[in-house]
């Protein structure tokens, strides 16, 4: 079952005796209140077209007398190709409402909506923030509708004019004549530069241009698991589109500081820990740092130089797929530079004992030319 539509005159909250000035009032202010330039409440799109479509009927004396006569079911069929329907999406301009004013001429002149350009702007957090995730807030500069004029450029209390060079249509049409017959030529009006109306009282703040730059502080969210050069893109805050088109977007782009123990590779952490010649042979227990803080790791009798201990879920939170890399831990055996006379006598007395445990006469050389 069809939904009934509202009457247009309650749509325009206007009587029915109402003159053509007080219909055009009440719609700029409606058009204005719930443009989807401004409003991004729910339903405000549908609210605006059916403003809009109130006061193309009511605009028009021949279709306000047929809908007078006759109601909705007089004007079945007379919306099929109209602007109506079609010239105000989600980001239709204020343009669209100077179409209204002018008339079905100025629909068949629009331009096509264009898109606003990105923006990008670096911003720098440290190797934990990267890690875990933090917040930021970013300042950017970009253009926006004027304040004053709200980006109709004229100045308020003011009102656009139909342009009175081409009536209205943005175009100039000319009939020339040649060997061949006669030919129309047509150009871009030249006093409003195609767009059919012009402005007598040109905003103050603005000067005519319906936008202003603004600089703009945003909070952003930065999830757990970036790394440097990564980028966070900010959907519908960058610069303002022309002729109806959608903002651009913003791109944070993260720099991200380097950390003075571990090293990034990936999800993964790398650290590298030293140990004793002692703690090698015989074993130990040791505090080995993390992102969380120190964390007791054994190390194994008869460790190697160059061994690697595993820490699983100690790296960097994953990006995608959840969960985290781990922590690689590159065991190190130092060897003295300096040596007591004590401690020479009791490495002497190891490495004879080596020896003869072993069999390798040439064991008790290469221990002390190690540490001697």
């Amino acid at each position: 079952m069809a939904t009934q539509k509202a009457d247009y005159y309650e749509t325009l909250g206007v009587g029915r005796d109402a003159s053509q000035d007080e219909i055009k009032r009440a719609f700029r202010r409606l058009a204005m209140e719930f443009h989807p330039d401004r409003n991004s409440e729910p339903g405000a799109e549908a609210r605006f077209k059916e403003i809009n479509e109130a006061y193309e009927v009511l605009s028009d004396p021949e279709k306000r007398g047929t809908y007078d006569r006759f109601g909705h079911a007089g004007l079945d069929g007379a919306f099929s190709g109209s602007r109506g329907f079609e010239g105000f999406g989600p980001f239709g301009g204020f343009g669209d409402i100077f179409d209204a004013f002018f008339g079905a001429a100025s629909q068949q002149r629009r331009r096509t909506p264009t898109r606003g350009a990105d923006l990008q702007v670096a911003i720098d957090i440290t190797f934990e923030e990267a890690a875990f995730g933090t917040s930021k807030t970013v300042t950017i500069n970009r253009t926006e509708l004027c304040s004053r004029c709200n980006g109709l450029r004229a100045e308020p209390g003011s009102e656009p004019e139909r342009c009175p060079v081409c009536e209205g249509l943005g175009e100039v049409r000319r009939a020339q004549r040649s060997v061949f017959g006669q030919f129309i030529n047509v150009t871009a009006c030249d006093r409003c530069r195609g767009e059919g109306w012009i402005i007598p009282k040109p905003c103050s703040k603005c000067r005519g241009t319906g936008r202003e730059r603004v600089t703009r502080a945003l909070e952003i969210t930065v999830p757990a698991g970036v790394d440097n050069g990564s980028q966070i893109r900010l959907t519908g805050e960058g610069e303002l589109g022309t002729n109806g088109g959608a903002r651009g977007s913003c791109y944070v782009v993260l720099r991200v500081g380097e950390h003075p123990i571990f090293e990034r590779v990936d999800d993964d952490l790398h650290v590298q820990v030293n140990i004793s010649f002692a703690q090698a042979a015989l074993g130990d227990e040791l505090m080995v740092p993390t992102l969380e803080g120190e964390e007791r790791v054994k190390i194994a009798a008869g460790t190697e130089s160059g061994e690697v201990l595993v820490l699983r879920n100690k790296g960097v939170a994953r990006l995608r797929g959840g969960g985290r890399g781990n922590l690689y831990i590159h065991v190190q055996v130092t060897t003295p530079k300096k040596l007591s006379s004590e401690q020479k006598k009791l490495l002497e007395q190891l490495a004879s004992s080596l020896e003869r445990d072993n069999g390798d006469k040439g064991l008790f050389e290469k221990v002390k030319g190690a540490f001697g």
